[in-house]
């Protein structure tokens, strides 16, 4: 296989599947305006890592156990609809209900960073299929490709939230929890139309 088109395929599927954790980043971004790069880097970090993992485990599910992953895809949608659903409802809530001073910040718990991560990289499953017919070694590299691209976008992502949530305010806890909500919907949809 020519290398340069396999890191070139690793870049842009890095892309594709990142869009999803961008708009999470973002939707991140806009709830928590005064965000530190230390935390920055801990969010996207972890989407990262869950966009690295998702592909290596549906390669090692395409080499053992294809026929429970073949029974398990038709779910992924639907998970991924719960969990955003969950996530971006509570977002809104807690904004229209919150107290009128803490109405943009929302809190972005671990466990909700680990959920968004997950919601947001499920789909990356299906790529252990695109990426069957490699080796161990480079279905690792490109994971790695995917997880480092991933990074980049969340932070840009996450910076430009932040740049948006601090002059939206009151609103970015409700515009966030939309966001969220239509990318439940969207992979659901796309799921479901695949």
């Amino acid at each position: 296989m020519n290398f340069l088109v396999f890191y070139l395929n690793s870049i842009l599927m890095g892309i594709g599947l990142a869009m999803d954790a961008f708009s999470i980043s973002l939707t991140n971004g806009l709830s928590e305006p005064q965000m530190q790069k230390k935390r920055m880097c801990l969010i996207a970090g972890c989407y990262a890592f869950f966009q690295f993992a998702m592909p290596l485990i549906g390669w090692i599910c395409v080499h053992t156990i294809t026929k429970f992953f073949s029974a398990f895809e038709p779910l992924i949608p639907w998970i991924a609809l719960f969990l955003l659903l969950s996530i971006g409802g509570k977002m809104i809530i807690e904004t229209v209900h919150g107290k009128e001073e803490n109405t943009n910040t929302i809190t972005l718990t671990v466990s909700v960073i680990i959920l968004q991560g997950i919601a947001t990289s499920i789909d990356a499953l299906s790529v252990g299929f695109t990426i069957a017919n490699y080796g161990l070694s480079m279905a690792f590299i490109a994971s790695l490709i995917i997880a480092v691209v991933t990074f980049i976008i969340c932070m840009v992502g996450l910076f430009l939230g932040k740049k948006i949530g601090s002059k939206l305010s009151k609103k970015a806890g409700i515009l966030g929890g939309t966001i969220l909500i239509a990318i439940g919907v969207e992979i659901f949809v796309r799921g479901l139309m695949a």
